[in-house]
């Protein structure tokens, strides 16, 4: 509301241009100057002073413009001596003279718009048919006041230069159309803060914001940067110097109750003195601290007492440069000169320490200070004030009062600075200030120390920084640069710093500032429910994934043959399991298989050498020769199922089971019919045994193989077995098996040996009651039971049994029923052959069916 009336007051005033009728005035005292061109300007040559005591605790404390400011005064004489310097300039604006008036804002935003409301208005005691109109302002240090400024003159398209406000909100050139600054803007000195915090890797960070547009604003740019690159603010505390004592102790709070390492301060000095002095009150020190260019080359902080905790502090702050000839012009400042200049009085008595007795001035009769004699000089003086070869801010006063003649000279005379005179092309009393704001945008010049000067289109010049870091010399605080910050406009930007001649707050090893600290190979990040990003736990990673870096947020799944270490850090091939010939296992299964095989072998040796004997003979020698040679493959089957697997071997290890088998219980089969049809020739006028002869028996056999043989060609066309690896059974074990490749053919391989086995089986039930001497059935029956018996215990064991276990499931399936049918139907010739030679005759083998 308050800006609105002073908004609307302004129209009233601005309403010169019709009529120039004064409503009214505010009583503010300033630095004059009558030109042709008139330039205005507003310093805080005074700032607030606050009271320690006030009634009420709910009262702010009092504050008064009391604290004259020596760096903002000499703004102003920088300000003076640039006018000075053009007007003696014959290349700039000939016969032209430029003007100025110089207001304090007190370093508040409402002193400021009545500075800007008093330089809209004609000065008090200037006797003009017209009103003296200011073409451009030089407005403010601090970012509150110029958006004071710039709001109220913006509508006017009066150009306002700032000289040391750096907040991004005023680049807005939709609300902010004619404002300029020759300091750059906070979004650059954001990105190198950011770079800064990068460049010494910390993540966990505090910030103190200025309770106002330059701190909030500036905060939020910084947070943006930094957000990128994973970094966490942890605090923002507010302070202001009009806050009172409990609110400054709510900050001081936060930074002794957080782990932060490093705080960033954007705050002016002004804001952040009371802050400070708390600090070092308390004495919390460790505290690495970032500084804004508002304060990290201040006098006022850089004390050897503030040094005790903020000493080692880093910061950006513009390019220094030197202008020698203004240390003259600043030690010719006397009150003598002109009696009525305003803040020379004050000037003069901090600088020589008495006050001036000045004609026409009437003395303070309670001013007890020592009065001056006349003869002091600041010719000699030692003080900082003068010392011009290192000026950042009052630079930048210089350059505004310079861009603006430039642009003033290009409007007047249509042609830039140093091009041959020729008479103006614009009567003086036609100049408006749009037209300023318009040359000013279009200002390119190098001047005279070789810094280029030009505005952006959202009128900030080029962003260039140093790198300040605060160091103790000679019991003095000492602004060291120790490197500088270049940012282009497409966002790149160089960042350059001597690290091993900065000085540390913590020693000489460069600080850490961490939430969490970095999570160890092996480990993963953890976010930690409602804690920032930068705050996070270390969990291990899941088995079968690793972190192979330290900070990881995730871990990476190891590829399918590989498998986790114990560290978690390194996938390490998986262990390949399948049914070795050197292992135990493979070994034991070998052997027995071999002699399988052997004893099939020698048992056919044996029939062949006493195949003439009546126990042979009744036991039909070609059957028998079939089925032994059977058993010899099938006890030489399980080899193929030992080793690693190929394609071949699986093909060969399942097909090969399914036809031996199936030519060994087809033999079977072929001797249980043989049996049958005996037993049914002792009925009288059965010829069945006649029918069944050894050609019907070979067809048998040939023919119950053969359509095994066309199950296996079909199953190996279709889908053959192929190697396959399995990663379900252990966690750092690939299993290598056969897979079937089709389960239907699988099965109906062991389903067709199956319902041969039951066909025998019935059959040589049928045949149990033969003579009890030499009874074939009932050993085949028995033999028959076995096999029947361990084929069906196989499926549970060989589906439940993990990795290599299947194979052996199956190995010892074939061994045992193929052991089965050789022991039961073969043992007992064997036993009567070689011992119970005299049972080994025709009468024996015949004996009860004789009876």
């Amino acid at each position: 509301m308050q800006r609105t009336v002073f908004v609307f007051l302004s129209i009233q005033y601005l309403s010169i241009v019709s009529g120039c009728e004064l409503l009214g005035k505010f009583n503010m005292p300033s630095l004059f100057e009558q030109g042709d061109i008139m330039i205005g300007g507003i310093f805080p040559v005074f700032n607030k002073e606050v009271s320690s005591t006030y009634t009420f605790e709910s009262e702010p404390p009092g504050v008064n413009c009391a604290v004259f400011d020596l760096r903002a005064f000499r703004w102003t004489q920088a300000m003076i001596f640039a006018v000075a310097e053009i007007n003696n300039d014959p290349a700039f604006l000939p016969n032209i003279s430029l003007g100025y008036r110089i207001l304090n804002s007190c370093s508040s935003p409402t002193n400021t718009l009545r500075a800007a409301l008093t330089l809209a208005s004609r000065p008090q005691g200037i006797k003009a048919t017209a009103c003296s109109p200011i073409t451009s302002v030089i407005a403010e240090a601090g970012s509150s006041q110029s958006l004071a400024v710039a709001g109220t003159l913006g509508p006017f398209q009066v150009p306002i230069v700032s000289y040391f406000s750096t907040c991004a909100c005023l680049s807005d050139r939709t609300k902010y159309p004619t404002f300029f600054r020759t300091i750059p803007s906070d979004y650059f000195q954001a990105k190198a803060l950011a770079a800064l915090v990068k460049h010494f890797g910390w993540q966990w960070i505090g910030a103190i914001q200025s309770d106002n547009d330059y701190g909030r604003n500036a905060i939020l740019a910084f947070k943006h940067e930094v957000e990128k690159l994973g970094v966490c603010i942890a605090f923002v505390g507010s302070v202001l110097r009009t806050y009172t004592r409990d609110k400054i102790l709510e900050a001081v709070e936060m930074i002794k109750q957080s782990t932060v390492k490093v705080i960033l301060a954007f705050a002016p000095e002004g804001d952040f003195s009371p802050l400070m002095k708390e600090v070092v009150k308390q004495n919390i020190t460790g505290i690495q601290w970032l500084g804004s260019e508002a304060w990290i080359t201040a006098p006022q902080p850089s004390t050897p007492e503030i040094y005790t905790a903020f000493g080692g502090a880093l910061g950006f702050v513009m390019q220094k440069m030197a202008i020698p000839k203004l240390k003259h012009f600043l030690t010719s400042i006397s009150p003598y000169t002109d009696p009525h200049a305003p803040f020379v009085k004050e000037f003069w008595q901090i600088m020589v320490g008495c006050t001036p007795v000045l004609p026409g001035v009437h003395a303070d009769t309670e001013d007890t200070t020592k009065r001056c004699t006349g003869n002091e000089t600041l010719m000699n003086s030692e003080h900082v004030f003068f010392n011009v070869t290192e000026l950042r801010v009052t630079y930048n006063v210089y350059k505004a009062v310079y861009a603006i003649a430039h642009a003033l000279h290009q409007l007047v005379f249509c042609q830039p600075v140093g091009a041959k005179t020729v008479n103006p092309c614009v009567n003086l009393s036609e100049i408006q200030p749009k037209e300023v704001s318009n040359s000013l945008q279009k200002v390119n010049f190098i001047n005279q120390f070789g810094d280029k000067v030009f505005f952006d289109e959202n009128g900030n010049p080029p962003a260039s920084y140093e790198i300040i870091n605060w160091q103790m010399t000679n019991g003095k605080v000492q602004h060291v640069t120790l490197g500088n910050f270049t940012s282009a406009a497409n966002g790149d930007y160089k960042l350059s710093i001597e690290e091993e001649k900065v000085v540390w707050r913590t020693g000489k090893m460069v600080p850490t500032s961490v939430c969490s600290n970095v999570c160890p190979a092996g480990t993963r990040k953890a976010q930690i429910k409602g804690k920032p990003i930068c705050c996070f736990d270390c969990v291990p990673c899941a088995e079968g994934t690793i972190a192979n870096l330290t900070g990881a947020a995730d871990c990476t799944p190891c590829p399918k043959e590989y498998w986790s270490n114990d560290r978690k850090d390194e996938c390490i091939p998986r262990t390949i399991e399948f049914l070795k010939y050197h292992e135990p296992m493979g070994i034991a299964l070998t052997l027995v298989s071999l002699l399988g095989a052997s004893l099939s072998l020698v048992t056919m040796v044996v029939f062949i050498n006493y195949r003439e004997t009546p126990v042979i003979k009744a036991s039909n020698f070609e059957l028998s020769s079939f089925l032994l040679f059977s058993l010899f493959l099938c006890f030489l089957c399980p080899l193929t199922f030992i080793g690693m697997p190929t394609v071949w071997t699986c093909m060969l290890r399942h097909t090969a089971f399914g036809v031996t088998f199936a030519l060994c219980i087809s033999c079977v089969l072929g001797k249980t019919i043989v049996v049958v049809t005996a037993f049914k020739a002792t009925f009288p006028g059965n010829k069945v045994a006649g029918q069944f002869g050894h050609a019907q028996q070979r067809i048998i056999v040939c023919s119950c193989t053969l359509i095994q043989i066309v199950t296996c060609v079909l199953w190996l066309t279709l889908n053959p077995p192929y190697p396959h690896m399995l990663f379900t059974y252990s966690n750092n074990m690939i299993v290598l098996e056969c897979n079937t490749g089709s389960e239907f053919a699988f099965y109906a391989v062991l389903g067709y040996i199956g319902i041969l086995a039951i066909i025998c089986l019935i059959l040589a039930f049928m045949a149990r009651k033969l003579p009890d001497n030499f009874n074939e059935a009932k050993l085949i029956t028995f033999s028959l039971l076995i096999f029947c018996a361990v084929w069906i215990t196989f499926i549970p064991a060989y589906v439940s049994s993990p990795g290599k276990f299947t194979v052996a499931v199956e190995i010892f399936a074939i061994l045992s029923s193929a052991f089965g049918l050789l022991i039961c139907i073969f043992a007992p010739k064997c036993y009567i052959i070689f011992l119970k030679p005299e049972k080994n005759t025709k009468k024996h083998v015949m004996g009860k069916s004789i009876k």
